[in-house]
């Protein structure tokens, strides 16, 4: 374990060494070199290209894979430890110019593997060793796919497109402060400071949080819902010209999951309202409220201002790896021991938690703004345990080691219930131990219910703006999906109607959030075999874990004996949720 952890800045020198201008032009100039050896070869790409020849230049593309992920995640990377470093995000811009002319002219081979006759393709994956599931997934493209002078246009318009605007969207938002009046003290905080007091003991606080935060939103609703609106006519104009049959189908192929598995997913948690409901009844009853309102659904049982140290939070969720698995905890502790985590809180610095994993070579990036909360332990394990999933996946190519999406957040979740399972372990108070259970399901909410019901709005929103709708009407279209979650087990008040523009996802990755419920739900299967299994158990989880990108998740998670098809599955996560849910009550 680590001797001592300070929260500070993360070092970038893995990716690019002092003096940075040097590196920097060496790497481009790398790129182009690697570019321009590709380009040469173009007219090679016959369908009746020897075996050999075409293994030669994928190995050639995915070196240009790996040289371009580096730059792009520097560039990233240095932008995240401050929004406002103007000489950060010129770097960033130029370093996706080069990416984005690289693309361009690397596309030709990614065009061809998608258009190549089926006999070739059929040749030349089962030559390609590990990379036959990139190959396939490419070819899964081909339907929607334009031409090379198309695909270019697309490419260029991004970059000053809305790609700009979406980089503009985090620089407004990442500059809003809120005040907040704590114990007779004027407090001005960032919005990851904030969100603490979702959760603070006093219901005038936790009702003043969520008001002065949707408060700023709504003082700057009408720049960012213009800015919602063109991000949604963006994907609908591109996802038609690609002939999509609707705007989610675009994530779910990049998923590689079939519409009717996303549908069937998303009725199970709609139908399943009743389940969270139940509880927020209960909660109403444990707090001392006749019926909770919005403000109060991550209420504490106990009233608790516990902070924890740095070096404390860390050596916790190492703890928490170890006794899982010693490799695992190894593989976390490497993040703190290569200085790849960012998690003192800074003006400007990017707001929430992530983990960039880059390559297969480098310990990923971790990036959290710690302030010293129970739930900010929480986000160490989840954002480590994206890392661990990276570092079990290091064998595979540049080109597979990323978990496709649907798994992405499998180690993370687990991760967190492992922690959770630790911590109820070791606590002795009857009522802590009930709030640290009830803090389980407040998570469990956050991560499934709350998720899905972002996917089900973002479907409604992108009808409506593509059928001119006013933000009135998208504002009420929120409304009426919070009700549809919450039924009249708690009172909603008309300020959340601005919730929705001050949800990045939404923003950056359109119907990215199911991938939250998916995985949440799939854990609670994992953690069940896990406390039946023990020993035994492990070693089939890291397996999962470490085909990374390498093959589709559903024959992944076939061989782990999961029929993701089956509303059947899904319900199982649900039954599991309210077992403890039944837990609790017996507390």
């Amino acid at each position: 374990m680590l001797e001592h952890a300070i929260a500070k800045r993360w070092s970038l020198q893995d990716l690019l060494p002092d003096p940075v201008e040097e590196s920097l032009e060496a790497d481009l100039a790398d790129l182009e070199t690697k570019v321009a050896a590709l380009e040469a070869q173009r007219d090679s790409l016959t369908e009746d290209i020897q075996t050999e020849a075409f293994l030669a230049l994928l190995h050639e593309y995915e070196a240009i894979a790996d040289r371009m992920g580096r730059l792009g995640a520097y560039g990233e990377l240095w932008f995240s430890e401050d929004t406002h470093n103007m000489t950060a995000l010129n770097m960033r811009d130029r370093i996706r110019a080069a990416l984005i002319e690289a693309g361009n002219r690397t596309l030709f081979f990614s065009l061809w593997l998608k258009e190549m006759p089926d006999e070739t393709a059929e040749r030349l994956i089962a030559a390609a060793g590990e990379l036959h599931y990139f190959l396939e997934a490419e070819r899964k493209f081909k339907p929607h796919t334009l031409s090379e002078s198309e695909e270019q246009i697309i490419n260029l318009k991004d970059t000053n497109g809305i790609e700009a605007m979406m980089a503009l969207y985090e620089m407004i938002t990442s500059k809003f402060t809120y005040t907040l009046e704590i114990d007779g003290e004027s407090k001005t905080l960032t919005r990851d400071q904030m969100s603490a007091y979702y959760r603070h003991p006093s219901p005038d606080v936790r009702a003043a949080t969520y008001q002065e935060l949707y408060g700023v939103y709504a003082d700057n609703s009408t720049l960012l819902a213009q800015m919602y609106n063109h991000r949604v006519r963006d994907w609908q104009n591109e996802g038609g010209l690609r002939k999509f049959e609707q705007p989610i189908s675009i994530r779910n192929l990049a998923n590689d999951l079939p519409d009717k598995v996303v549908d069937t997913l998303l009725n199970v948690c709609r139908q399943n309202s009743g389940v969270f409901q139940h509880y927020l009844r209960l909660k109403a009853g444990w707090i001392g409220m006749d019926r909770l309102r919005r403000y109060d659904i991550y209420a504490p049982l106990a009233a608790s201002d516990k902070e924890f140290a740095y070096s404390d939070a860390v050596e916790i969720v190492l703890d928490s790896f170890q006794h899982f698995s010693p490799r695992v905890a190894q593989l976390a502790e490497r993040v703190f021991t290569a200085d790849h985590i960012d998690a003192e809180i800074r003006p400007d610095k990017r707001g929430g938690a992530f983990c960039y994993s880059v390559s297969p070579t480098l310990t990923p990036w971790v990036l959290l703004n710690y302030s010293g909360k129970a739930r900010d332990v929480a986000t160490m394990a989840h954002e480590l345990g994206h890392a661990i999933h990276s570092l079990l996946a290091a064998d595979h190519s540049p080109l597979t080691f990323h978990s496709s999406l649907p798994l992405a957040e499998t180690a993370s979740v687990f991760a967190e219930m492992m922690l959770t399972d630790r911590l109820l372990k070791e606590e002795s108070d009857p009522a802590v131990r009930r709030d640290l259970l009830a803090g389980a399901i407040d998570d469990a909410y956050a991560t499934i219910q709350r998720q899905a019901f972002f996917t089900i709005f973002e479907k409604d929103a992108h009808r409506m703006i593509n059928e001119g709708e006013p933000v009135d009407a998208i504002c009420a279209a929120y409304m009426d999906n919070l009700r549809q979650q919450f039924g009249d087990s708690l009172e909603l008040s008309e300020d959340f109607q601005w919730e929705w523009i001050s949800i990045p996802h939404i923003y950056r990755v359109p119907f990215y959030t199911y991938a939250y419920s998916f995985g949440q739900l799939l854990v609670f299967a994992l953690y069940r075999q896990y406390q039946q299994e023990g020993e035994p158990f492990i070693p089939r989880y890291l397996k999962l874990l470490s085909y990374g990108g390498s093959e589709a998740p559903v024959k992944v998670l076939e061989e782990a004996g999961f029929d993701v098809a089956s509303a059947e599955f899904w319900q199982g996560g649900y039954d599991v949720l309210s077992e403890m849910i039944s837990t609790l009550e017996e507390l």
